[in-house]
């Protein structure tokens, strides 16, 4: 049975009284003050605990309720019904619904949540034959370990008649793309999707074959022997190493540097109708990441205590502690310093870049998911429609002029044009510019180029 976060309604008339005239006048009032925001039990929905717990949704003078959902589907669902005023999205999600792959419908994200803090972990079995192909240093294998050690092992479960199976979450997650891009930069095949031919499974000239499966059910599947590997967030790839049933081979940070990994989603309409509501969650969202990554990650041990609760992540303090507070633990005892394997603030993490958006488009359309050919300016016209930088500019504006934060947190927002510098750091090494969206799908030995249809 889920558990409901609810702010105790006797505490609503003296939240008011502190929720100062001018502070309203700034920026206008709330035009809904009672909300409901959904969430996935990952360490990454730490954002939305924090600005609950720490009373930043208070002090923009919210009534926040959060609670946990099922799955992505649900979730998703349930913001485009009404059910939930926001969620705790993947950030293809956003993307996915506006393109209209999958369930069709207008979501806008304003606030990216964080950087990193996914992992692929394999089974027992499946490492052991894998180590047989990693060079070692002292004792221990040296990293990143590319999908390279992966495919003799592939091949050999093929030559058995056994399909090899790896979980991720959903078919348009961070996780499904990360993991789909590891492998082909091994030379492993991880499928093709073709909508126009009435096939999603993404499992068209597969070598490993992908399907979806619910982060928490994650170590339970690996164990049962379902899959062989998969592709998670936190806490589900310490948790494979605590119950001693697998080892997580390769983080995300490891994959890409510093990728964007989940966004805060609304629906189009719901924005439109709560423009000041929408800027003050973006508000305190932003002062919650903050506080996060303060001081060296020096909250990161209460954070962990928030996570701990069974309303939120709900597994043990230890285990979210391994990768939360700066390290992550590959084989059992191999513990390794990561202190950016969670990121919520720093590097500009919480600004929206269309260049984020515009990489999901490009694997979207790599693997299928968009069958046909597009111009650059149609990926341009997408991420424009659903990462809204003016509404993040509009929050900050409202933080510095209340001296909530300084302005020395943020970047000069007045010269931002919404792209990262072309990012170097993938475990392939090519570099992906976000204006050249074609010419990086051409750049790929395995997936679609940017004039091929299935």
């Amino acid at each position: 049975m889920k558990k409901t976060l609810a702010l105790a309604t006797a505490a609503t008339f003296g939240t008011f009284l502190s929720f100062s005239a001018s502070h309203a006048a700034s920026l206008g009032y709330p035009e809904k003050e009672e909300l409901k925001f959904g969430f996935i039990k990952l360490t990454d929905m730490a954002p939305l605990a924090v600005a609950y717990e720490k009373g930043y949704f208070e002090d923009e003078g919210l009534y926040v309720t959060l609670e946990a959902q099922a799955n992505w589907k649900v979730l998703l669902d349930r913001v485009i019904d009404g059910q939930l005023d926001g969620a705790h999205m993947l950030a293809g999600q956003p993307l996915g619904a506006t393109i209209g792959y999958g369930t069709k419908a207008d979501i806008i994200t304003a606030f990216s949540m964080d950087l990193n803090g996914n992992g692929i972990t394999v089974s027992n079995d499946v490492w052991a034959e894998m180590k047989k192909n990693i060079p070692h240093e002292n004792g221990k294998p040296v990293h990143p370990i590319k999908a390279d050690a992966l495919k003799p092992v592939i091949e050999k479960y093929r030559g058995e008649g056994k399909p090899f199976n790896m979980g991720m979450v959903f078919p348009v997650s961070t996780h499904n793309y990360e993991l789909r891009y590891w492998l082909a930069a091994g030379g492993i095949h991880p499928g093709y999707y073709a909508p126009h031919k009435g096939d999603t499974s993404g499992q068209l000239s597969a070598d490993a074959l992908l399907s979806v499966t619910p982060p928490p059910q994650m170590p339970a599947t690996l164990e049962a022997g379902t899959i062989y590997g998969y592709c998670v967030g936190e806490p589900w790839n310490q948790q494979a190493v605590f119950k001693g049933i697998g080892v997580p081979v390769v983080t995300d940070y490891e994959i890409w540097k510093n990728n964007p990994e989940k966004v805060f989603g609304v629906s189009r309409s719901w924005a439109e109708e709560n423009p000041n509501t929408h800027i003050r969650v973006v508000k305190a969202m932003i002062r919650a990441a903050h506080w996060l990554d303060a001081n060296n990650n020096a909250n990161r041990p209460e954070a962990v205590k928030i996570l701990s609760k069974p309303s939120y992540v709900g597994a043990d303090y230890d285990v979210i502690a391994n990768s939360m507070t700066g390290t992550f633990e590959y084989e059992k005892g191999d513990k390794r310093e990561v202190p950016d394997f969670n990121v919520f603030f720093r590097y500009n993490a919480t600004y929206p870049y269309y260049s984020d958006a515009i990489w999901y488009l490009t694997q979207m359309r790599r693997w299928g998911q968009i069958s046909d050919a597009k111009p650059d300016s149609w990926y341009m016209d997408i991420a424009k429609k659903v990462y809204r930088p003016d509404i993040y500019k509009q929050a900050v504006t409202a933080l510095i002029d209340e001296g909530q934060m300084s302005a020395s947190d943020f970047p000069d927002l007045s010269k931002e044009s919404g792209f990262r510098a072309p990012q170097k750091h993938f475990i392939d090494n090519i570099v992906y510019d976000g204006r050249q969206p074609n010419a990086y799908l051409d750049k790929f030995a395995i997936g679609l180029k940017s004039q091929d249809k299935l």
